[in-house]
């Protein structure tokens, strides 16, 4: 595959970002917009150059930083100015601790957290990956800001680049949640449908990259997904903040790519090596929706390929049937001792429908999925109900109206007098 490479590395500004690491046998490279390993494919991720002195020193830095992931930025590979730049700011969502929820499944009260991310800029934690991309693309001279999406991803590229003053041009499978779609296209940039399912999108944008078209162009999940995938650190890092500078026992996590797990673990190990954690065992587990569950699949037969599959699911966001980090997603949830499990599509709409009826939480699918999940985890007796538990909705559920519709709405519709409200029996 052709390489994109339009700028040098030269004076590329980005922060304790030191080089481009391959994930399999450690090649390094130099700061670019590449992504696989020149020396054997294996994937390309930041190697940094984290900060010196004490944890305590690093601590006072970050709160005293911005309410946004770039309270992070020195462990992040953005420059260190950019605060100040026209962007989304995304990030430092809520934590809620979710009593009522817990209730619900049994999980001791106090020990059960909802980490909700629909509350960033475009209402998915794709906002927090796209603005780390969004700085690579500037440091390499990038004009198109583009992706391959199944529907959030799209929107928070359109948003941050109409934002930054940026063309883009997103792709997408044509048959999306119409919600996700007008969210695209209504930032003003290009939204493409392709005619296939989302592994088709993402194999015509390696194509692009490859040809004179899509020179200039920076695809945030592509070319320049070794700093977008950064992005998803930041979950981790909040969490612990926001737990008090502690691992939490147990992280259930949604898997479409599974690049924000292993992101998430990796933030994970970060803190631990700083010494802004202590040191502790924790457990993580991925969740995926029963039509498309490539990874969890495998998991439990034991394997360590990941098979791909024709995606066939209300969970959109999730349906990538041929998952790049699938093999990572193993390797991490089997060391910590989690694990990968699945929801059909009607756990998930009563899993939506839980959350929101406990903790006035509307997830998306996604959501519906983790939290389905978690329930599942719980009855089965992987999760104690005495240790605590974040888990992640990463959506808002207005994006995925047409899953809960058939099932939601009036409790009653009433004359505009006391007797008939009684007649309906809701006095």
């Amino acid at each position: 595959m052709a390489v994109q490479t339009i700028a040098s590395a030269t004076g590329i500004d980005l922060g304790p970002a030191a080089a481009l690491s391959c994930r399999e046998c450690g090649h390094r490279v130099p700061l670019g917009p590449v992504f696989a390993c020149e020396e054997c494919f294996g994937p390309l991720e930041v190697a940094y150059d984290l900060p010196a002195g004490s944890p305590q020193e690093l601590k006072d830095k970050i709160a005293a930083g911005p309410q946004s992931i770039w309270r992070y930025a020195p462990l992040l590979p953005v420059p260190a100015d950019v605060a100040a730049k026209p962007n989304l700011n995304p990030g430092f969502t809520r934590l809620i601790q979710a009593d009522r929820l817990a209730a619900d499944l049994g999980v001791d009260a106090g020990n059960l957290y909802v980490k909700d991310d629909s509350g960033n800029p475009t209402h998915s934690f794709k906002d927090r990956v796209v603005a780390i991309a969004l700085e690579a693309a500037r440091a390499f001279g990038f004009t198109t800001l583009s992706c391959s999406s199944t529907g959030n991803l799209a929107g928070a590229v359109g948003a941050a680049a109409a934002r930054a003053g940026l063309r883009s041009c997103v792709f997408i499978p044509y048959d999306l949640e119409q919600g996700k779609v007008i969210m695209a296209a209504v930032y003003g940039g290009d939204v493409v449908g392709i005619e296939g399912t989302y592994d088709d999108v993402n194999r015509f944008c390696s194509e692009l990259i490859g040809d004179p078209i899509g020179e200039g162009w920076g695809f945030t999940n592509v070319n320049l997904r070794p700093y977008y995938a950064e992005g998803s650190k930041t979950l981790a890092y909040e969490i612990c903040e926001q737990l008090g500078w502690q691992l939490p026992d147990n992280l259930i996590i949604p898997v479409a790519s599974g690049s924000q797990l292993t992101k998430i673990d990796k933030g994970l190990k970060e803190l631990i090596k700083l010494g802004l954690v202590e040191d502790k065992p924790y457990k993580i587990f991925g969740a995926q929706a029963e039509g498309c569950s490539p990874v969890s699949s495998a998991y439990k037969d034991g394997h360590d390929v990941v098979r791909p599959v024709r995606p066939d699911t209300i969970a959109k966001s999730l349906a990538i049937g041929n998952p790049a980090d699938g093999p990572y997603v193993l390797d991490i949830t089997r060391r910590t001792g989690g694990a990968v499990e699945d929801v059909n599509d009607e756990q998930v709409v009563d899993a939506i429908k839980q959350l929101a009826r406990t903790e006035g939480v509307f997830a998306e699918t996604a959501g519906g999925v983790t939290f389905g999940v978690l329930k599942k985890l719980v009855e089965d007796g992987r999760i104690s109900p005495s240790e605590t538990t974040v888990a992640i909705n990463t959506g808002d559920g207005l994006k995925t109206l047409d899953a809960v519709a058939p099932t939601t709405g009036p409790t009653a519709t009433i004359r505009p007098n006391l007797d008939s409200f009684r007649e309906a029996g809701l006095a």
